[in-house]
């Protein structure tokens, strides 16, 4: 597999995953989900999701409605503070919540700014299978001129959400955390210089 296929895939996924990753928030009632609830919540992620890719839009425009879509779905403070991980732990409340928000604004930029190279592909729900505390709802991605491959989509069931996706053996949360710990590390650590930086773009 080529390294453009393989940066592609990331690329679509990453922006799938910035749709949903959600937070398990504390002090908050959940009902446990059926299996075909989950496999329901994902089949509407994928169904905004191939309508973004295939809308023909203009890029500005595409990169709206993902971030739309990203606040619709997301409890973005999850992936957020997972991308931080031991670094977020010393930050104050102000500076989560800061970094929180420039976060959803990196997410739409960097993964929304790729949709149109996948115009013409699209994402199919397939099946799910049950786990412990989740459900893991596989789904295919096609994309125009190249082979079909499969995502799963992590769903926890006290809530339905789906927490992480997973592809070729490789987590998109803890991508992400890698992602963010390497942009915190250039700036010396400077939590504050990161949140400034996401939020110019």
């Amino acid at each position: 597999m080529g390294n453009d296929t393989t940066l592609t895939r990331r690329a679509v996924l990453g922006g799938l995953a910035g749709l949903g990753l959600v937070a398990l928030l504390p002090g908050r009632a959940w009902a446990a989900i059926s299996a075909s609830k989950a496999e329901s919540l994902i089949g509407q992620v994928v169904s905004d999701i191939n309508g973004i890719i295939n809308s023909g839009a203009s890029e500005s425009a595409m990169i709206k409605r993902f971030e739309g879509v990203f606040a619709k779905y997301a409890a973005v403070s999850y992936i957020a503070q997972s991308a931080l991980g031991v670094d977020g732990r010393s930050a104050s409340a102000a500076q989560k919540r800061e970094f929180t928000k420039a976060f959803q604004g990196y997410i739409a930029q960097r993964y929304g700014s790729r949709f149109r190279e996948f115009q013409g592909g699209r994402i199919d729900v397939v099946g799910t299978s049950e786990g412990k505390n989740v459900y893991e709802v596989l789904t295919q991605t096609t994309l125009k001129g190249k082979s079909p491959f499969d995502v799963i989509f992590i769903v926890a069931k006290r809530d339905g959400k789906f927490i992480d996706m997973v592809v070729e053996g490789i987590s998109i949360v803890k991508s992400e955390r890698k992602e963010i710990g390497a942009m915190l590390d250039r700036r010396g650590g400077d939590l504050n210089k990161l949140i400034a930086d996401l939020k110019a773009g």
